[in-house]
């Protein structure tokens, strides 16, 4: 059985390790990952967390939504993907996220997630671009 629900900032950094920086030298912690604005969320199999990702307000000069939320840390353990937990936790952001009256969630989105991205109702917008030690990356984001 499947249950979306929020968790805190602590809960997501395991998972992120994993599946985004795993052989990479940069922190699971993000800057906004402690604010009160800043709604982390997991997917538990059962009562194992199999997914997680955080939603911070945050503003991008490409946008002119004043409710910005930016969509950081999306991570689904590897044995768990392609079951569409991921749209799910989006979904739940949203929902939640609209309750905060927020109008745009936008996030960049790495070169092999874009698809995943897509299929959510995410748009790019601009060039690639390249993050350091991780790659190739797109500004995504999706009106709400």
């Amino acid at each position: 059985m499947i249950l979306i629900k929020k968790i805190t900032a602590e809960a997501t950094y395991k998972i992120r390790l994993e599946v985004l920086r795993k052989d990479i030298d940069l922190p699971c912690q993000f800057q906004g990952d402690l604010e009160a604005e800043t709604l982390h969320a997991g997917v538990f199999l059962t009562d194992d967390l199999i997914g997680v990702s955080s939603f911070m307000k945050s503003s991008n000069v490409l946008f002119t939504d004043k409710n910005q939320y930016q969509l950081r840390g999306m991570a689904i353990l590897p044995e768990t993907r392609g079951k569409g937990y991921g749209k799910q936790l989006i979904d739940f952001a949203v929902q939640h996220l609209q309750h905060k009256n927020a109008t745009i969630l936008w996030c960049k989105a790495r070169e092999l997630a874009v698809n995943f991205y897509k299929k959510a109702g995410f748009s790019i917008v601009g060039d690639p671009f390249v993050v350091s030690e991780i790659g190739i990356h797109y500004l995504m984001y999706k009106k709400m």
